[in-house]
């Protein structure tokens, strides 16, 4: 129960990654998290790329970043559909600007480089979007995790268990 007293939000939209998304909702609560499902307001439920229902607990555009110590990002497509909507780029560069955690994982990298906030980090990501990072002014490793100060990444599901002993330990500090 390390985190007790923390608060993070974790993103979702249409056809996120299961692994992705679950695996770090449970470990944060499992710490003494509060976790809060924030969507982008299309819907109350997406679903996952193998169809796994996601409810969700408010939109991007109800929240506040200083209500939050952190974002968890996850891959899958969603990505993709999430940085489509102004409320939840901006509420990933707001946290990040904030020097809250902000961590992604797989295709999240995408919400990064659309939050314009790569330029000169070191980060990782799946190896498809490498390139997306790189022109976005990151500097890619092919590493499990990737710690850049408060910019936490992670390239697969894989990679999930490093992924969240370096968020559990940012959120602790």
């Amino acid at each position: 129960m390390e985190l007790v007293g923390k608060k993070v939000m974790i993103l979702v939209e249409e056809m996120y990654n299961e692994f992705e998304f679950w695996y770090p909702y449970y470990r944060l609560k499992e710490e003494g998290a509060e976790v809060v499902v924030v969507g982008s307001g299309s819907s109350d439920l997406y679903r996952s790329k193998a169809g796994l229902p996601c409810e969700v607990d408010v939109s991007a555009d109800k929240v506040s970043a200083g209500d939050f110590d952190g974002v968890v990002i996850p891959g899958g497509y969603a990505p993709d559909h999430m940085r489509r909507h102004p409320s939840m780029v901006e509420i990933v560069r707001q946290l990040f600007e904030a020097g809250k955690v902000v961590a992604a994982i797989c295709h999240a990298g995408w919400m990064l480089a659309s939050a314009d906030i790569l330029k000169g980090r070191k980060v990782t990501c799946f190896f498809a979007i490498k390139d997306d990072l790189v022109h976005a002014g990151a500097h890619y490793v092919d590493q499990e995790v990737v710690v850049d100060g408060n910019l936490i990444t992670s390239r697969k599901p894989d990679d999930l268990p490093a992924f969240m002993k370096a968020i559990i330990k940012a959120l602790k500090s």
